[in-house]
């Protein structure tokens, strides 16, 4: 087993686990979440589905992992605590998705991947991003899969106390983060894969089985029993043990990108 290699593509940070074996390889490329794990490696240790004959590089999303102010999440938190639609969840995704053009031109240049198509994973507020790299751009992606993911934002922001205060703008930008009406440009786009643990959040869990339905018939729903909406155990920063949930969730992406992995060229 290789060890991890650590590094910034265009400025974002990664941790990037290589297959075994020389040569140029398929690449996979998976945003985090900003429960537990948060950061790209603890993400890499949750989900490395090792054995894969393909490059996994775990992206940071903004503000995690490397990217935290002062060592730690505070100002994250103090900005959910601000505005949690319009100063993290919305501005995240959008950062994390307009960032990734660079970041995979820079991956390409230093990693032996090829520029074949890529596959996309995302967990969490990361599911939005990799839902949006297949919604709204061009990038060639063999097969997508998500974990327990922000589908719709709505969603996500009805589980922080209070009513949110809607505006116009605010209204515009939750609503271009919902993904279930673009699940049919998405499932045309590539075979999806739609991770949902049995005990995640209920709108949460109701959104996935929707885009699962809505995505045709190259989109299959893989239900974890037992499994909640955090992959790991807190803080959640630095690389642990997997969960016995986890390791299935890691099992079936293993699977989902070993079928698809012919298509990358």
């Amino acid at each position: 087993m290789n060890s991890p290699i650590t590094g910034t593509a265009a400025g974002v940070p990664f941790t990037a686990l290589p297959p075994d074996g020389d040569g140029a390889a398929p690449l996979i490329v998976t945003w985090h979440m900003l429960d537990a794990p948060r950061s790209d490696a603890a993400f890499a240790a949750a989900l490395p589905m090792h054995g894969l004959p393909a490059w996994r590089v775990h992206l940071g999303m903004p503000m995690c992992g490397a990217r935290m102010v002062d060592g730690n999440m505070d100002a994250g938190a103090e900005l959910m605590r601000k505005d949690v639609l319009m100063s993290v969840l919305h501005p995240f995704v959008q950062q994390a998705a307009e960032e990734f053009p660079a970041a995979l031109a820079s991956i390409r240049a230093q990693l032996p991947v090829g520029d074949g198509p890529i596959g996309v994973l995302g967990g969490s507020l990361g599911g939005a991003v990799a839902l949006q790299i297949l919604a709204g751009t061009d990038i060639p992606v063999f097969a997508g899969a998500v974990v327990n993911a922000a589908i719709r934002m709505r969603s996500v922001v009805d589980l922080f106390p209070g009513d949110y205060p809607y505006d116009a703008e605010s209204e515009k930008a939750v609503d271009s983060l919902d993904f279930l009406p673009q699940a049919a440009v998405i499932g045309d786009r590539a075979p999806l894969l739609v991770v949902s643990g049995a005990q995640d959040h209920p709108a949460l869990r109701a959104d996935a089985l929707q885009l699962a339905a809505a995505a045709g018939e190259r989109a299959e729903l893989l239900s974890i029993p037992g499994l909640e909406h955090p992959l790991a155990d807190e803080p959640g920063i630095e690389p642990a043990p997997q969960r016995p949930t986890t390791r299935e969730v890691d099992a079936g992406l293993t699977t989902w990108f070993r079928r698809h992995l012919a298509q990358a060229g």
